[in-house]
């Protein structure tokens, strides 16, 4: 009985994403493409030239905070070629291998929590440079840095592995075609009210724990710096680095708590199927993209290393372009 249940969820799951499929183009969805593309293509531009300044210079890749810049960029930087496929396949139409879709969506929650929790321990790692400045080199050198590096890739992705193996042995005789891959739909699925509670709890509790360890680390270094001048002028480099820290972060978790509500809505058939697609589309178009097209600008080019270096390599192609245009 349990199999047959499963087996007509999977056949609801199809037939949805086929009606959704074919509201989008009579509704003109796909409009919503335009700006996923748009700043889709933007930060894939910018984001290798941030990395390739900090591995190619020596000084840059032997700090902790350049190290979790580039992990931060390197994540975003899957997340968007991942999503900019599902785009794609959804504007031209075409249907998506099960199995392909799980690990797609496996690789986005894995690349988008990666990018959370190394934004999280940026902030500790500048929490740990002011508080123990003489011991700083000893207590994150590069070498541990890079482990840790490591452990935040595979931390992020125990949860949604677990899912696709989930997946996979829910739906053995389900469709092994989809005509339109999402994230929603796929979890939605799955029918399952643990697994809804295990999605739900898993997004939660990672924002509890990192918020409250932001908010621990910033109070902190309020405390130990308020003697310092460095947050009395209104325009100080430490506030700007906080709004920052806080502007990114709050893009960052909001898609994340609007996908939690959109799934409970959806699985219990709370609002009508294209209000759910409207919330869907806005969603993984715009709010999920507005924080890697700022990363750069709000993270990268605010260290001067980077800046600098960028600058001098744009300036010097360009007086190359000019010199070679007067010959």
């Amino acid at each position: 009985m349990q199999s047959i249940a499963l087996l007509d969820t999977m056949t609801i799951i199809l037939n949805i994403s086929q009606i959704w499929l074919d509201t989008m183009h009579s509704r003109h969805m796909e409009l919503f493409f335009i700006p996923a593309i748009f700043l889709t293509v933007t930060t894939l531009l910018v984001n290798p030239l941030l990395l390739i300044c900090i591995f190619c210079l020596q000084t840059l890749r032997q700090e902790t905070r350049y190290l979790l810049l580039a992990n931060t960029l390197m994540a975003d930087m899957v997340f968007l070629c991942l999503n900019l496929a599902i785009v794609i396949c959804a504007l031209l139409g075409v249907t998506v291998l099960r199995i392909v879709c799980e690990l797609v969506i496996a690789g986005m929650i894995t690349a988008y929590c990666c990018t959370i929790l190394t934004i999280t321990f940026m902030v500790v790692d500048t929490y740990v440079a002011v508080r123990w400045p003489l011991k700083y080199n000893k207590l994150l050198p590069p070498s541990r840095t890079l482990k840790i590096m490591v452990g935040i890739w595979l931390m992020a992705s125990m949860y949604p592995i677990s899912l696709v193996i989930v997946m996979e042995a829910v739906g053995v005789q389900a469709p092994h075609q989809l005509p339109l891959c999402l994230v929603l739909l796929s979890l939605g699925s799955l029918g399952l009210d643990t697994t809804t509670v295990g999605v739900h709890l898993y997004f939660a509790i990672g924002v509890i724990c990192c918020f409250l360890l932001i908010l621990y680390c910033y109070v902190r270094l309020y405390v130990v710096t308020r003697t310092s001048g460095i947050w009395q002028q209104r325009y100080s480099r430490a506030r700007l680095t906080l709004l920052a820290h806080c502007v990114m972060l709050l893009l960052y978790f909001s898609p994340a708590l609007v996908f939690t509500v959109e799934l409970g809505l959806f699985q219990n058939n709370m609002v009508s199927q294209e209000v759910s697609m409207w919330i869907t589309m806005s969603n993984m178009s715009m709010l999920m993209l507005l924080p890697r097209a700022s990363s750069p600008f709000l993270y990268g080019l605010r260290y001067r290393e980077i800046y600098h270096k960028l600058t001098t390599v744009l300036w010097r192609r360009q007086r190359l372009s000019q010199v070679s245009v007067q010959h």
